[in-house]
C-alpha cells in the first residue's frame, strides 16, 4: 500500500492523501459505509457505487464467520466477488462484537469464547485464526483482534485489557507476516490503539502500535458511551503519537460533527452506521442541520429534502412525501433516507478535502460544526 500525503492544513492537523489499493484508489478524508454482513442495509451496490460514490466499504469478521461462513465465501473467490463489489473493503475483526456480547462470552488468553447470536453455537476467536478468517473473506484492509473495554471503565480494567490486546497484536503480527493473501491481491494490517479514557494508556497503546511498523494504524474503543470531550482529548494524545506518514482509521465514529473535529486532528477514515441506522429511523442530515422527519411539521412541506445542499444525487423527493413513507412503514422511505444520508457523509468528506487544499478548511469547520449539529 502507498499512502501519499498531497496537502497539509496550516492551521491544523488536517490533510488529504490517497491510499493506492489493488482494487483501486481511495481519497482520504474518508468515510466508509457499513455493510456488516455483506451488504449495506437497503443500499444496492449500484448505488453505493454511483450514486453515493463510495470508494470502500466496511464488512464484520463476526458476521460474515457465522453467516454465509467462510467455506461459502472461499468457494465464491473472495468477498468482493461474492457480494459483486470491485472497489476496496475493509472488514473488522470482530472484536466489538464480542465487547458487545459479554454475557455470552468469556475471554482468556488464548482469545474469546462466545455463543452465536445465532443459534448458540460455540466458537473461539484468537489472533491467529481472526487474521486466517480475514484472509479468506480477502477484504483490502484487515484488522488486529482487540479487546474493547466499556464505559466508564475502572484505570486497572482499561490497562489489564490494553496489556491483552498489545499480546494479542503480537500474535496477529505474526500470523500476518507468515501467512499469504489467497486471490491474487495485496492485504494490509491496521493494529488497534486501546486504552479507555485513560491518557498515559492511551499514549503507551500508540507508541506499542506505532513499533510494530504496519501499514497503518486504527484508533479503537471511543464513541462507547464517553462524553465527546473525553473522546477528543483521547484522540489529541494518540494522533501526536501515530505516525505521520501512514493513515489513521478512526473506528465506528461517528456524527458529521465528530468527524470534521477528528479531521481536524488528523485522522483520515471513518465508519459508523449512523447514516443507515439512523437513516432508517427517520433521521436525516442535511447541509442546514439534523431533521427528523417523523415529526409533524414536514408533514405538509412539498420543499426538497435538503434544497440547500448537494448531498443527495436525486434531491427530488420532498419532505412531506419522504414524512408519508417513513410514518407508512414503507421500505422505499428507509432507503431514500439511507442514500441521502450515505451520499451526505460522502459529500461532506470531498468538502473537507477541497478546504484543506485550498487553506481554508479551520474556518470552514468552525462554522459548519455549528449548524450540521443544529435540530430543525
Amino acid at each position: 500500500m502507498l499512502f501519499t500525503i498531497e496537502k497539509t492544513d496550516l492551521q491544523s492537523k488536517a490533510r488529504t492523501g490517497v491510499l493506492a489499493t489493488d482494487h483501486g484508489r481511495i481519497e482520504t478524508p474518508i468515510f466508509m459505509p457499513v455493510g456488516t454482513a455483506g451488504t449495506v442495509k437497503g443500499v444496492h451496490q449500484r448505488e453505493l457505487a454511483l450514486d453515493i460514490q463510495a470508494q470502500i466499504i466496511l464488512g464484520n469478521t463476526y458476521h460474515l464467520y457465522l453467516r454465509p461462513g467462510t467455506d461459502l465465501i472461499k468457494q465464491a473467490g473472495g468477498l468482493h466477488k461474492f457480494i459483486n463489489w470491485q472497489r476496496p473493503i475493509l472488514t473488522d475483526s470482530g472484536g466489538y462484537q464480542v465487547f458487545s456480547l459479554a454475557d455470552n462470552r468469556k475471554l482468556k488468553e488464548e482469545g474469546a469464547h462466545f455463543s452465536s447470536h445465532i443459534d448458540g453455537s460455540k466458537h473461539l476467536f484468537t489472533p491467529e485464526n481472526i487474521v486466517d478468517i480475514q484472509r479468506i473473506i480477502g477484504a483490502d484492509f484487515i484488522m488486529a483482534f482487540d479487546e474493547c473495554t466499556p464505559y466508564p471503565c475502572e484505570y486497572a480494567e482499561a490497562k489489564k485489557s490494553m496489556e491483552l490486546t498489545h499480546r494479542w497484536l503480537k500474535r496477529g503480527v505474526e500470523r500476518f507476516r507468515n501467512s499469504e493473501p489467497l486471490y491474487g491481491y495485496n492485504q494490509y494490517f491496521f493494529p488497534i490503539v486501546q486504552g479507555s479514557v485513560y491518557p498515559d494508556l492511551r499514549r503507551e497503546s500508540a507508541e506499542t502500535i506505532a513499533s510494530y511498523d504496519m501499514q497503518a494504524n486504527a484508533i479503537g474503543g471511543l464513541s462507547v458511551g464517553e462524553p465527546v470531550e473525553d473522546m477528543y482529548n483521547m484522540l489529541e494524545e494518540v494522533t501526536s503519537i501515530l505516525p505521520w506518514d501512514k493513515p489513521r482509521y478512526l473506528m465506528g465514529v461517528g456524527t458529521p460533527v465528530n468527524l470534521l473535529e477528528a479531521i481536524a486532528m488528523g485522522v483520515d477514515m471513518f465508519d459508523c452506521v449512523m447514516p443507515t441506522r439512523n437513516g432508517r429511523n427517520g433521521m436525516l442530515f442535511t447541509q442546514n442541520g439534523i431533521i427528523n422527519i417523523k415529526n409533524k411539521k414536514w408533514a405538509g412541506d412539498l420543499s426538497p429534502i435538503d434544497p440547500d445542499g448537494t448531498a443527495y444525487v436525486d434531491n427530488s423527493y420532498s419532505k412531506a412525501y419522504l414524512r408519508h413513507l417513513i410514518i407508512s412503514g414503507e421500505m422505499l422511505g428507509a432507503q431514500i433516507c439511507s442514500i441521502h444520508n450515505l451520499a451526505f457523509y460522502l459529500r461532506l468528506m470531498q468538502m473537507a478535502r477541497e478546504k484543506i487544499q485550498n487553506g481554508t478548511f479551520l474556518p470552514w469547520k468552525e462554522k459548519m460544526v455549528n449548524v450540521l449539529a443544529e435540530r430543525l
